[in-house]
């Protein structure tokens, strides 16, 4: 798949993956859903969802690492910025060549715009959080969540082009 195609998917996944409302109980059955999806496919991830920087859940996979939790601080941190998914605002520096720290000033130890982490984006609020995973190649990360999301809005989930290579954590 193309980079100027792959952003325009990603693209039509923020706009389409809107919530009507957030709530805890939304935060938890998110969380569990994405947690089994995992334990499903025997994935190897750590989970996060915060609302307004307030931890609401979080799993941790056996086969995960203290890095897998700092990998979503640094992606949530991509998020809040930019109030984007952490892979759109990866492909967009991608386009534009350099990265968070030369074309920001933002310092790698605490941003990360590599795929994973997703707006929660609720309708006539905006964005009020993010759900994140770590643990699979990037492209992998940020589709587990569109996949959770879709599921939980009752839209159908598309996979994106088989053939299109995963680009590394």
């Amino acid at each position: 798949m193309e980079l100027n195609e792959e952003l325009a998917g990603v693209a039509a996944q923020e706009a389409a993956l809107h919530l009507p409302r957030f709530d805890e109980e939304l935060a938890w059955r998110l969380g569990t859903r994405l947690r089994s999806m995992a334990v499903e496919r025997g994935l190897a991830i750590a989970i996060e969802i915060r609302r307004c920087g307030q931890l609401l859940f979080h799993a941790a996979l056996p086969g995960t690492t203290q890095d897998n939790a700092d990998w979503i601080r640094r992606k949530g941190n991509v998020v809040t910025r930019f109030l984007r998914s952490s892979y759109a605002i990866g492909l967009s520096l991608q386009q534009k060549g350099g990265d968070l720290t030369s074309r920001y000033g933002l310092p790698a130890a605490d941003y990360a715009s590599h795929g994973g982490a997703f707006p929660l984006c609720v309708e006539g609020a905006g964005v009020i959080g993010y759900v994140a995973v770590s643990g699979l190649p990037q492209r992998l990360d940020h589709e587990l969540v569109v996949e959770a999301l879709s599921a939980e809005l009752g839209l159908a989930y598309t996979p994106p082009d088989a053939s299109a290579q995963a680009l590394p954590t």
